[in-house]
Parts: structure tokens; sequence; C-alpha cells
């Protein structure tokens, strides 16, 4: 924004990683009188549309801009009146008492500066710990912008909260969209049309082998992040939602501060949501500095296509990132400590994927432990054992996929008071609460299962109890998902836990064998399974091995919420041919119902 004498000329402000954004709409026109934060005109972005307001009072003199145009951060928009001296500047935000520099904040519209006397946290004294004078004030304080963190400030926000949200990386979006699950996801697309073009072979369609160019694919995951990224700093803008990027540990159960480089922001809050999610865990007595082993995040930079690549872990991240160095080039090992891979999935499940990675890994190692790892010049040498274990072998990168674990333990939570457990957990009643008043906790470092879509909708919660709305978490299945090849997806009951908990069960399976649709796209080595009560005949439980299980296992979510039966599903008429249809084929076995297979009556 530029002044000249009592105008104002307006210029696009900070949107986001966005360029040429097209005008929906303007929305007022010369002659006008608009107050601040009023809406001047309406962009359609990648992620939503975008009203920019008005950043002060005037009159609007001349619109430079029509809709259809496209502009940019910088471009100038309209002129505004502002007269004299009826009309001043706005006053400039008073500068903090303790004049101590500030972490980045991203918002160029600062909060008011906190009173320089504060009570004393209810039921303390104050102490260092506990200061009676802060930088920023807030009602709402959200510790970390995964999808856990972000949807609980942008739901607060919706709710007429003033919400500061944390984040340590540059962008919002946690773990998940900078290094996690968005990324990941990325390069196995690029992993499932390399492994499907090469299987066209046998169907008479042969394609020359790929030309794999590491820097754009890396540069084309990067795209998709920035794009995500980029679209969440667009909608923490329209709710007015505040971000610092720094790396945040509470200092009472009032403070938190905000650490970026030298910089320190101390932040006094109403309420605060623990979102700081969990990291890599990292094996003890390994070479942990030596580029060559690797943990998840560094995995997704994709700094090389190793020959031989060794994956510690058979669990679903371990079994994904295989799946990626696979269809890029790499010969891969996987050793899991548990008998089984995918350790709490039920075995007809994981066994149509196992199958098919046998056939193509250079080695898969089950009830087999890394004994230790030695940097030598040619790689990474390493040891085994367990009855079936490999002699010593040498690798050229080693991946470290062994889980996760939470962030309860690094961020100060002690110093309010707030319970952690011995596993670095928070322990939280159904509204997300933890063991001290106005302090709230989501997503990993509450506890399994460590997925974001439970996140999402804890955060909700806890920003709905925060508002005064009566609402709880109360989710009946939480589905996982292994996005390997063929995917694996699970909800609800499983059967080894209910053969465990001596649970009374009928269940309905379906062969993908007998699928047109599967046999069409040439794999039919998938099933899907539902699990019923055998009391009152509702669903129990899911499990889908195949093509796009993830996304099928959604509506045996719904059914269990729903209290469905085997006929509610069967009785449902599902599109023919799709892979959908094995739902319903599966609740018709499990019903007697069924056409597409023989099963002799009992």
């Amino acid at each position: 924004m530029s002044n000249t004498g009592n105008t104002v000329t307006v210029e696009v402000p900070n949107i986001g990683d966005f360029r040429d954004v097209e005008i929906i709409e303007v929305l007022v026109s010369v002659g006008d009188t608009v107050q601040k934060e009023a809406p001047l005109l309406t962009l359609e972005t990648d992620k939503a549309a975008l009203d920019i307001p008005c950043p002060r009072d005037g009159s609007v003199e001349e619109v430079l801009i029509k809709g259809g145009d496209t502009i940019s951060q910088g471009d100038p928009i309209m002129v505004l009146s502002v007269g004299g001296a009826d009309n001043p500047p706005p006053p400039k935000p008073q500068q903090s008492p303790r004049q101590q520099p500030r972490a980045a904040v991203t918002d160029e519209t600062p909060l008011a500066a906190a009173e320089t006397t504060q009570p004393a946290a209810a039921g303390g004294t104050q102490s260092a710990a506990d200061p009676g004078q802060a930088d920023l004030n807030a009602e709402v304080v959200v510790l970390g912008s995964g999808p856990g963190g972000y949807t609980a400030a942008f739901r607060a926000a919706d709710l007429g909260r003033q919400v500061v949200l944390i984040e340590r990386y540059q962008k919002i979006g946690g773990v998940c969209l900078n290094v996690g699950c968005i990324p990941s996801k990325t390069l196995l697309h690029t992993a499932q049309i390399i492994t499907e073009v090469a299987a066209m072979s046998d169907q008479g369609v042969v394609f020359a082998a790929p030309k794999i160019d590491l820097a754009k694919l890396a540069k084309h995951k990067n795209r998709v992040t920035d794009k995500l990224t980029g679209g969440l700093g667009v909608l923490a803008k329209q709710r007015k939602v505040k971000i610092i990027t720094g790396v945040g540990k509470i200092t009472s159960p009032r403070t938190i501060e905000v650490t970026s480089g030298d910089n320190t922001t101390t932040i006094r809050f109403e309420h605060l949501i623990i979102a700081a999610g969990s990291q890599a865990v990292r094996l003890p007595g390994l070479p942990n500095d030596d580029p060559r082993l690797m943990d998840s995040t560094a995995a997704l930079e994709l700094a090389a296509i190793p020959p031989r690549l060794l994956i510690i872990g058979g669990g679903i991240i371990g079994l994904e990132m295989a799946a990626v160095y696979h269809a890029l080039g790499a010969k891969i090992t996987v050793v899991e400590l548990s008998p089984e891979l995918i350790p709490g999935c039920d075995r007809d499940l994981v066994r149509p994927l196992e199958k098919r990675i046998r056939a193509a890994y250079e080695n898969i190692c089950t009830a087999t432990r890394v004994t230790a790892v030695k940097a030598v010049k040619a790689g990474l040498k390493v040891s085994f054992s367990g009855e079936t274990a490999p002699a010593a072998d040498t690798f050229d990168r080693v991946l470290v996929a062994v889980g996760r674990r939470p962030n309860g333990a690094d961020i100060g939570a002690q110093a309010a008071g707030v319970r952690v457990d011995e596993h670095g957990f928070i322990p939280v009643d159904n509204a997300q609460q933890t063991n001290v008043e106005r302090i709230f906790a989501i997503g990993d470092i509450t506890g399994p299962p460590m997925l974001a879509h439970k996140a999402t909708h804890e955060g909700k919660v806890a920003a709905e109890v925060i508002s005064g709305m009566k609402t709880r978490f109360d989710a009946r299945a939480i589905p996982s998902v292994a996005y390997t090849d063929p995917e694996v997806a699970w909800m609800g009951l499983t059967e080894a836990r209910a053969k465990a908990d001596k649970i009374e069960y009928h269940k309905g399976v379906f062969p993908w064998a007998a699928s047109g649709r599967a046999l069409s796209v040439d794999r039919a080595e998938g099933m899907t399974k539902l699990l019923f009560d055998k009391r009152d005949g509702r669903l129990l439980g899911a499990g889908v091995v195949g093509v796009n299980a993830g996304e099928l296992i959604a509506e045996t979510v719904l059914a269990l919420e729903m209290g469905a039966n085997a006929e509610d599903i069967g009785l449902s008429i599902h599109p023919h041919p799709t892979l959908s249809e094995s739902v319903n084929f599966a609740a018709e076995a499990a019903a007697g119902t069924i056409t597409d297979l023989y099963l002799p009556k009992k």
C-alpha cells in the first residue's frame, strides 16, 4: 500500500505461493465508501476463492483492474481517497515491553501487545516459568500445524476464536504435508505408473524402459507439497489465523515460547491445543551421522537411487518406501522383527501383498533382528540374528523405518503440569482435554493409531469444546491404509482380535478372482472381507487388499458407524463393473444370498 497525499494505492497483499491469480469479481465501484477489512475483490486460487480485504477506511477513487484479469502479489488494484485529518492512519502497534526480538511472524497484522502486568496462572504464583508479561496474547494457541493442528486452528477461527498457529517448518502442514503423507503418496503414484506400464507387456503392449530424472521427479514432488501448503496459507489468511514460525516450548500453564534462530516470542494463551506430532524412531548404536543411513524424511529427498537398499522395518512406512525405490530401480531387502509384515493387520489381507513383493524384491526376512550396522567404504555392512536370518551383507543405503515416537517429552509440557507418560504420549479424555485445565492435545502425541485422519477429527473436537460446544471424540472405527502395491486397508475389529477376545462373529469374503473389474485390470489377487456380530448382525470390521483398497474401505467405515448389517450393505445397489462391488458381494456372502460365487450351504 503506497500513499500520495490523501490517496492510497492498494496493492495485492501476500496471498501465499500463487502468481497470476484470476479475479472472479470486483466487489466495489468508483465512489463507494469502504471500511477497513471490507472485501474489495474475489480471487480464484487453486485451493479456494479468496477475498482481498481493504487495508483501511476510505472511498474508491479509481479501480485499476476488472473481472477476468490475473494479478500477483504487489500489483496495484485500486486507489482510495482517505481524506485528511478526519481520517488519520491507524496507530502503530505498541512495542512489546520486553523489547525482545521476535520469532518470524508471517502475518503482517500484529496481535495486540500484552499488558505489562498479567495475573498469575490459576492456582499458582508468578515465577520465571510463568512470566507476568508476554509478547503476544491469544485466545487459542495451536502448537503444530499438521492436519490435526491446522484443522483445529481453522475450526476455532470459524467459531470466532482469535488463533495463533505455531509451526517449525517454513510452511504450515507439519510432517504430513512437508515430509510425510503427501510427498510419499506423490512418489507412490509415480511408482504405480512405472509398475503398470511394465506389466502391460503381458497384454501385448511393450514400452521402452523408463528414463528417470531424479531432480525433475523431486521437483514435481515439491511442487505438489508447495501447492497444498500454499493453499493452507491462503486459508489461514482468510480466517485471520496468525502463523508464527519456530519451535514452540511450553513454559507455564498459560505461556509458550517460540524460538526461531536467535529470536524468541512469548505468547500468553487462554487455551492451548498441543498438536506437536511425532518423529521417526532412531535406533541406537547405528552410524546415524552417515548419510547412507536414512530415515523416511531423508528417503523422500531422493538424493540417489541405490543399487541395493536395505529397509529395516516391514510396517506401512517401510513397505511404502520399498515400493517407491523398487520401481525406481533399487534392489530391495526388507527386514522385520515381528513374525509377519504389517503387524496388527490380519494375515489373509497381507498375504497377497507379501506374495507379490517376495517375487519382486531381493529378500524379505521376518522374525529377524538387525544386530549391527558398520560404515565401510563399499557401503553399510549389516549383521542379523534370527532363525532364518541371512548372513551379514553390505548395502549401498539403509532406510530405518521402525516406527515413530511422540514428541510429548520434547515440548516442555511438564512446565505446565501436563502429564506425559513414559513413552512420550499425552493422555487425554474424550474431549481431548489433558489433566491441565484449558490445555488440550490431539493427534500422534495422544497415542495410537498415529494417523492424520484421526488427528483432524480430534482437532475439530478440541476447537469445538474450547468454543463451548458439547462435543466428544467418539469414532467407532478409524481406518488404516498401507499404500503399497497392492494396497492393504482395514478398519474396526480385525479377525485376529476377534479370535483373541473370543468375540463371536461371522464373515463374508469375496475373492477378486471373481470380480470382472479386477480381472479387466489384471489385478485379481485382491479380496474383500467383512465381519459381522453374531448377536445382532451389525458390521464389526472390514479389510480389503487390492488396487485402490484405501478408497474402498471408506464405505465400510460409514456402514459400521451407521450400524449396518449384511442385508443393508448387500441390498445397496453398487455400480457394475467396479471394485466397489466386492463390498456388496462380501456382504451377500455373509448373508447367504450371493450368486457370483457358489458357497455350499452350511
